[in-house]
Formats: C-alpha cells, structure tokens, sequence
C-alpha cells in the first residue's frame, strides 16, 4: 500500500436526528466495507471517540490506490452519501490524508523545504 488515505471525520449529531444517524452510520460502514470488498479502497478504520471535550466524535480512514481514491472522492454515489450525513453531524470534513512510505516522502519535502527556507 501506498499510504495514501481519505479522513472522513464528524462531530455531534445533530439533536432530534439521533435515529437516523444510527441508520446513516450503519449504511455508511456497509457502504466502506463494499468499497473495500469491491477493491476500490485497500483497507478500512472506523473509530468512535469517547467524550472528550473536543469536536471530533469519530472517523473513517479509508485506505488505497491515490487514483483510486481521487475516482471515488468524484464518485457520485460517495457525494450523495456524504450529502446525507453532513444533515446529520456536526463537523463532517473529508480530507486526503497520507500514511506509511507515502508520510516519508512527504516529510523528506517538507525538511528539503524547511532547510531552503531557514537558508534565506
């Protein structure tokens, strides 16, 4: 694996829509684990956060191919799916996110880049 990722993150449901988050959350993991039967995604993390004081309530990190990912962040069907839970939640953020070798190379630009900058 690549180490290329998509972070979908949420906060506080919504008062008043505490039933249908339940059914949205459990349509939402069937629809990941699809993905990952499908091999469009390479592998799957969902995580509930306990209460924290903090916005962030849980999140899904989706794993795979970079050219994968960018066909399914356009996909109309992950749009609608994400449509429906920011009706939902509170905070929903979808972000491309980076991992194992791919987290290397992008730290090896960022050193390159932070010894060009405190050279000037």
């Amino acid at each position: 694996m690549a180490g290329e990722a998509i972070f979908i993150g949420w906060g506080q449901v919504v008062r008043g829509r505490e039933q249908r988050a339940l059914e949205v959350f459990n349509e939402s993991v069937q629809y990941w684990g699809s993905l990952q039967q499908d091999g469009t995604i390479e592998s799957l993390d969902v995580v509930l956060l306990t209460p924290h004081g903090g916005d962030l309530a849980g999140f899904a990190l989706l794993k795979g191919d970079p050219d994968k990912l960018a066909q399914l962040r356009s996909d109309d069907e992950f749009i609608r799916r994400n449509a429906r839970a920011n009706l939902i939640v509170e905070g929903l953020g979808i972000v491309d996110a980076v991992s194992g070798e791919r987290l290397g190379q992008q730290m090896g630009i960022y050193t390159k880049e932070a010894d060009e900058v405190s050279q000037t």
